[in-house]
């Protein structure tokens, strides 16, 4: 006897040929993972048994056979007259009466109450298969009530096997059309359009980055996501605290979420309607960070279970306020990425900036900018044309394969356009706002994707592409660290060869992210401009305490980097502005002293226990510890730089206890930079009061020689290769050697010069740090100096 219809409670993965990844992935967690707390919507589906009974008992098989073999498949003329005809000839058969019955029956048994709401989704007998996932290629319909309407929507997905875009895909991936049967699940509906949904990636969308977790959602249906509407809000999530119960949460970004989609009151059809979002709620996480947390916890028992990386859907019911998570299929962009070969693209030239927004991929592109504003525009691209539309569906599928890069004003990471160019391996940049505005049709462009952030210049830029094989470099016994500054590339550089960050600078996270000087928020009554001040409460609109605002800020942006690089050591060197360039923050001005050298000026350790600035610096402290304390990332060290004399360092070391930062408190080190020759001369006192030493080459030298390093006149003169300023760098090596304490080096001339790097292996330093791009030039030159 045929079955027609499964309970989730009777699925499991083994019965994927029947009922499709898609169904069966959802009666494998019904079944196994409702004891590790994960809730899942109860449903049934329908088999492949049902899909090709129906065929045979209408005669549809010879009929669709017959009717796609008259598909042109060189340029797909008349797709959508073939998928209009399939669709028709489905739509207008009859199911039987015995299966009709089955699906009545089961709809009666689901709902407790009679006529409850569904969600009614496609499962191709394909669908989520390792080398194909059709995400988006069929229907689903949602808030379905009562039996017949249920059986129309049925049907209604049986038909949308045959949609232009599933049919375009399955010819792309060679599958045969007849060898694909539907299933159909119906599953409790979860009243996520008065509440939130969205997606969760078990690892980092973008790099592949293994120990994250990505969660994005919107207020409402996630289609709006999906359909790239909205840029939505995400948090990313770092697993190895996550499993210790830290918090680990290292980033926030709270999306506009403009709109919102709902149901509409249609008497039992599917119909949604999208309206805008309310003020108050574009301006609100749509999760609390209790429930980020939850979820993400759900995501790894998924991924544990699964034993890969997974892409979930999540929907929270506002009626109940509970989570559930409504689907779960294997993530299919990076499975097959081992990671030792790197592509690495760098722009060789700049021209004019026209838009910014999400980076999807790490290339870059060039070519002619082509506005479409839909699909049925698709005459207009031409092959290796860079699409620039409002948002993209599934039906965009197509003209998405035609184009060299993609530019949207909508959408964020998880949108559709952002999931296809990551399959289709083009760089994208979405979430833009205006870049239909802004970018004229027809134009030379250049769209960049080197970091999180990605941007479209004017013009055919000249890019360089290299392949690395990270598998044939070896790492010398000589540590070798990266200086990194920018949170945006940080999982992107952890797959580098590398032992951890030597030189983490605050600084520029301080500059783009945060923007304003800390004691402007600290003092922010006393701030005498008005323009200053209203500039400041529309930066810090979310935070009751200003201050909260720099500690958060400063904490999120270190916890990627130490994330991205955990459990390696990462040596976070606390803000090393100088007087003019604190005063260029928002409100820094009015904080900071003129001067008339700010090098040799109001800088470095010295600040820090100065009534001037010690409430910022206790600023900085507090992120710190919340970084290492709250957020789990123990791996941070920190570094004080210019400390002049031994009184200042002792001083900073206290007043950091006094901030809660106490020197071999839960494994606490205190580095300190060695630039100026009292740190050479005292070095074994200073490595008393230290934990380590770093060595910063370029003030080193120009105060070694004298010489001002910003100095145009004088740049022939500054040479980190002087006798006189190796002789400081070797002697700092055998002081810090003697004293047992470790010592590395940040700077650019052991990449540069062979003869350098060699220098100071002979001398014993313990790590060289380098810049990402001297990266692999200065393991090269270490490899040789220890005769590697």
């Amino acid at each position: 006897m045929m079955e027609f219809i499964k309970k989730f409670s009777d699925l499991s993965l083994d019965d994927l040929p029947q009922v499709g990844g898609k169904n069966a992935s959802l009666g494998e967690m019904f079944n196994e993972l409702s004891s590790e707390g994960v809730l899942v919507p109860d449903g049934f589906a329908t088999t492949s048994e049902a899909f090709w009974s129906f065929l045979k008992e209408n005669n549809l098989e010879q009929k669709l056979k017959d009717l796609i073999k008259t598909l042109d498949i060189e340029h797909f003329e008349n797709l959508g007259e073939i998928g209009a005809k399939a669709r028709k000839i489905i739509k207008s058969s009859e199911f039987s009466d015995a299966f009709a019955n089955e699906i009545r029956r089961a709809y009666n048994e689901l709902g407790e109450s009679g006529n409850i709401p569904v969600a009614v989704r496609s499962s191709a007998t394909a669908e989520d298969l390792p080398d194909a996932s059709f995400a988006g290629q069929h229907e689903t319909f949602l808030n379905i009530t009562g039996e017949e309407v249920l059986l129309k929507a049925v049907r209604n997905c049986f038909a949308s096997l045959y949609t232009d875009r599933a049919i375009k895909y399955r010819e792309d991936h060679g599958f045969v059309h007849h060898d694909i049967a539907l299933s159909v699940g119906v599953q409790k509906m979860v009243r996520s359009d008065i509440g939130c949904s969205g997606i969760g990636f078990s690892l980092e969308p973008e790099s592949g980055f293994r120990n994250l977790i990505h969660i994005s959602g919107v207020w409402g249906l996630g289609e709006t996501i999906v359909q790239g509407l909205v840029n939505p809000d995400e948090f990313d999530v770092f697993k190895p605290t996550l499993k210790k119960d830290k918090n680990p949460i290292v980033q926030k970004k709270m999306g506009r979420k403009e709109l919102t989609m709902v149901y509409s009151e249609s008497n039992g059809h599917s119909s949604t309607v999208t309206m805008d979002t309310p003020i108050e709620k574009q301006d609100s996480y749509v999760l609390s960070d209790e429930e980020v947390i939850q979820l993400s916890k759900w995501i790894l028992v998924i991924e544990d279970h699964y034993s890969k990386p997974m892409d979930v859907e999540w929907a929270k019911d506002g009626e109940t306020n509970q989570l559930f998570i409504t689907q779960a299929r294997p993530e299919t962009v990076h499975r097959e990425k081992e990671g030792r070969y790197h592509l690495e693209y760098h722009l060789t030239e700049h021209s004019e900036m026209l838009v910014s927004g999400n980076a999807i991929g790490s290339s870059i592109a060039t070519g002619i900018a082509r506005y479409l504003k839909s699909p049925a525009e698709a005459h207009k691209l031409k092959p290796g044309d860079i699409l620039v539309t409002s948002t993209t569906s599934p039906d965009w599928d197509p003209l998405l394969k035609r184009s060299a890069a993609v530019i949207t004003d909508r959408g964020g990471r998880t949108s559709h356009a952002a999931i296809v160019a990551r399959e289709l391996g083009v760089p994208a940049v979405v979430g833009t706002n205006d870049a239909t505005q802004i970018i004229k049709d027809g134009e030379e462009i250049t769209v960049s994707c080197e970091g999180k952030t990605g941007f479209v210049y004017k013009g055919k830029l000249k890019f360089e592409k290299k392949e690395i094989d990270f598998g044939k470099i070896n790492l010398p016994e000589t540590e070798v660290k990266l200086i990194l500054s920018d949170p945006d590339r940080a999982f992107q550089l952890s797959f580098y060869p590398n032992n951890g960050i030597g030189l983490l600078r605050m600084e520029f996270i301080i500059t783009h992210l945060i923007k304003v000087h800390p004691m402007a928020l600290v003092k922010f009554d006393q701030i005498s401009d008005s323009q200053t001040k209203k500039t400041i409460e529309e930066l810090t609109w979310q935070y009751k305490d200003k201050k909260d605002y720099f500690v958060e800020e400063l904490s999120r942006g270190l916890a990627v980097m130490a994330a991205a690089f955990y459990p390696k050591e990462v040596i976070v060197r606390m803000s090393d502005f100088k007087s003019n360039e604190y005063a260029n923050l928002i409100g820094g001005k009015q904080f900071e002293p003129e001067e008339e050298n700010p090098m040799l000026g109001f800088r470095g350790a010295a600040r820090y226990y100065h009534p001037f600035y010690k409430a910022g610096f206790e600023l900085e402290c507090k992120a710190i510890k919340k970084l290492r304390d709250e957020m789990g990332l123990t791996n941070v060290k920190v570094m004080i730089p210019f400390c002049r004399t031994l009184e200042e360092g002792r001083n900073v070391v206290e007043l950091m206890k006094n901030f809660g930062l106490v020197q071999g408190e839960n494994g606490l080190e205190i580095y300190m930079m060695v630039e100026i020759p009292s740190n050479v001369i005292l070095a074994e006192e200073f490595a008393k009061i230290f934990d380590g030493f770093s060595i910063g080459s370029n003030d080193l030298t120009q105060l070694t020689l004298g010489v001002d390093r910003d100095s145009e006149v004088m740049a022939d003169v500054f040479d980190e290769n002087d006798a006189a300023a190796r002789e400081m760098i070797a002697t700092a090596i055998k002081k810090a050697n003697k004293a047992g304490i470790k010592i590395g080096l940040c700077g650019q001339a052991p990449s540069d010069f062979p003869e350098y790097a060699a220098f100071l292996v002979k001398e014993g330093i313990n790590s060289i740090s380098f810049n990402p791009d001297a990266l692999l030039k200065g393991i090269e030159n270490i490899n040789k100096a220890e005769g590697n």
